[in-house]
């Protein structure tokens, strides 16, 4: 079993960078105390060295879905600011949502079309009305439906249809692709700050 978490600062100051760097090792610790499997597939680092402005990482396991869980949602780290001595503000706010990565790639089978003559109108004379040349194909998978009458003979039409087809599902799995990716980064955006489902803090020294 595998969860994708974006982790990100969203909009806000270099301050939720570093608390986004500081958060994801107190995950990372979790995780192993809870023996869930975390790997980093890729990160956008901050400003300053050691901050993140987001995180995509990867848990594996079987209670890799309970850990996601316990962990989305907008997490607070609560410290003073490490770059403003001015400030007085101490939460930093994260969002973490579990996102969609591997989108899945249609594998296109003729075996997987069904191919029915037909006849149309238009242009093209007798041959075309009398003869059943068009070609309606569909795609059973996805349902995706061509009908090609360009040609006079079947044959040829059934290979345009075919290699529309494919052409059809190839864009429609970019898309899904490009629409995972914005969804990713749309995470940005949807970060609440307050009423966080974590709130952590710098671990004091034992005296």
């Amino acid at each position: 079993m595998s969860v994708h978490l974006f982790l990100s600062a969203g909009r806000g100051p270099q301050e939720c960078a570093w608390a986004l760097a500081r958060l994801l090792r107190r995950l990372e610790a979790d995780a192993t105390r809870q023996n869930v499997e975390i790997r980093r597939v890729e990160s956008v680092p901050g400003e300053r060295p050691d901050t993140y402005r987001s995180v995509l990482i990867q848990i594996s396991g079987a209670g890799a879905e309970a850990f996601a869980a316990s962990w989305t949602g907008t997490l607070c780290w609560q410290a003073p600011s490490p770059y403003r001595t001015s400030t007085s503000r101490k939460n930093w706010y994260v969002i973490a949502q579990p996102c969609e990565v591997d989108v899945p790639r249609t594998t296109f089978r003729e075996a997987d079309v069904d191919v029915v003559a037909c006849r149309t109108g238009g242009p093209g004379g007798q041959h075309r009305n009398k003869a059943s040349t068009a070609v309606r194909a569909t795609h059973r998978p996805s349902g995706i439906v061509v009908v090609v009458d360009t040609e006079r003979q079947f044959g040829l039409n059934r290979r345009i249809a075919m290699r529309l087809l494919r052409q059809r599902i190839e864009d429609g799995d970019s898309a899904a692709e490009r629409a995972a990716v914005t969804g990713r980064w749309r995470i940005h955006d949807e970060l609440v700050r307050g009423n966080p489902i974590r709130v952590e803090r710098l671990e004091k020294s034992p005296s």
